[in-house]
């Protein structure tokens, strides 16, 4: 319900915006751009569905052997003391919880290819288990805000930008972004527990957030001893070595199961490509209705009005032009990227806002795309509290990448 209220949104802001600039401004070509945005995202819709059928089933097709095999229920019954308190909902030991672990992973290593495909299957493990088939579940919202806060550790695309850009040191953001992102993924969790009533005050959960700390805080460390080549040759080594180990381990264990793992590969793979057809629909919506918004120029005006009310009140108004990857990347991941590109370009790759632009662009995710993309994947039409859980984690995000420019940057 809260997405449809968006959605309108996006096409009656725009209408009202387009109709102003052609009315009082002699604007002639508000309307052929906005409807020039129509056409063009909906083919980019297409684009990512058809780009993501074969990534679908080659990943379904890998999950469903470690399914047979049995590495997923491993997974759970590891990660069960953990997820039993953060998803109380779902049944000890499910094999659910080895899927949400394995699309955390690849987010975290910055896989996106392999994170799409698993989420969308921890997704319909999920859709099993809930009773009420077109309402997000509780333990749907946790892990759509998971993926929504956008933890990653190893930003190698955005660093590779930076140095297709010119920046002295292409990897001076990778820390900010750690630091960003681990805050808006920490918030993420607290504002979802809170929503859920689920209580994060306990040994498991303390030990565990506890831990995660320490990791993020040794990975800093450990990448702060090398130069940018180093780090980006350690950091893209190791994403592809644990993904190539992970396809080798689950056939491995699928053939020591006695698997046939040919015909369990192709009978995961055929449920990624009907999943790849089954999203087209919620694509287009989303992203037509986000091409609209930005063809009309309601997103300079935002960001205009924003500049103004900070500059009303004495605050200081540097981060301002690094604003529209903020507001652009809980819409879309390639119009936030342009927007990191084009404040690059125009502040140069080493000033504040060039790279602040690259700190937001790593501290969260795609929101709407995400919840898009899985919910649609399912049938889901009422998503409860998922847009604000995700949209304050992304707020989170936000003010800890701002924050923490200041202080390694100004």
């Amino acid at each position: 319900m809260v997405l449809n209220y968006i959605w309108v949104a996006f096409f009656v802001i725009a209408f009202v915006i387009a109709a102003v600039k052609l009315l009082f401004m002699g604007d002639f070509e508000v309307f052929p751009v906005m409807m020039d945005s129509t056409f063009s995202s909906s083919k980019t819709a297409f684009e990512i569905s058809l780009g993501l059928t074969g990534v679908l089933s080659l990943w379904l097709g890998i999950m469903k052997i470690g399914e047979k095999g049995g590495v997923v229920n491993v997974l759970a019954r590891l990660l069960s003391p953990v997820f039993v308190r953060l998803f109380p909902d779902i049944p000890k030991g499910h094999p659910v919880t080895g899927s949400i672990f394995m699309n955390i992973a690849a987010n975290m290593l910055g896989l996106d290819n392999a994170a799409t495909p698993l989420g969308l299957k921890a997704m319909e493990q999920l859709q099993d288990l809930n009773e009420k088939k077109d309402t997000a579940t509780n333990p749907m919202i946790m892990f759509l805000v998971l993926n929504t806060s956008g933890l990653t550790l190893i930003p190698v695309s955005i660093m590779v930008y930076r140095a297709q850009m010119g920046a002295a040191q292409p990897t001076d953001i990778f820390v900010p972004i750690l630091l960003a992102t681990f805050f808006s993924t920490l918030a993420g969790i607290v504002i979802t527990s809170l929503y859920q009533r689920i209580n994060l005050i306990n040994r498991t959960m303390l030990l565990t957030l506890g831990g995660a700390c320490l990791v993020v805080s040794a990975i800093i460390w450990g990448f702060s001893q090398m130069d940018k080549e180093q780090v980006n040759i350690v950091s893209t080594t190791v994403a592809n070595i644990l993904l190539m180990l992970i396809i080798i381990g689950f056939i491995l264990s699928g053939v020591r199961h006695k698997v046939n793992v040919y015909d369990a590969f192709i009978e995961g793979a055929k449920d990624g490509f009907q999943t790849a057809v089954r999203i087209i629909p919620y694509l287009v919506a989303i992203l037509v209705g986000i091409g609209v918004f930005r063809a009309s120029g309601a997103m300079d005006m935002l960001i205009d009005g924003i500049k103004w009310t900070i500059a009303a009140v004495g605050g200081d108004t540097d981060f301002v032009g690094a604003l529209p990857t903020a507001l652009m990347k809980p819409l879309s991941g390639s119009g936030a990227r342009g927007m990191m590109v084009d404040a690059m370009t125009t502040y140069g790759a080493d000033s504040f806002i060039g790279r602040l632009s690259c700190v937001f662009q790593g501290s969260t995710d795609t929101t709407f795309y995400i919840l898009a993309v899985y919910f649609g994947s399912v049938g889901i039409r009422y998503t409860r509290h998922a847009v604000a859980c995700g949209l304050l984690a992304d707020l989170a995000g936000i003010l800890s990448a701002i924050a923490i420019c200041y202080m390694f940057f100004s």
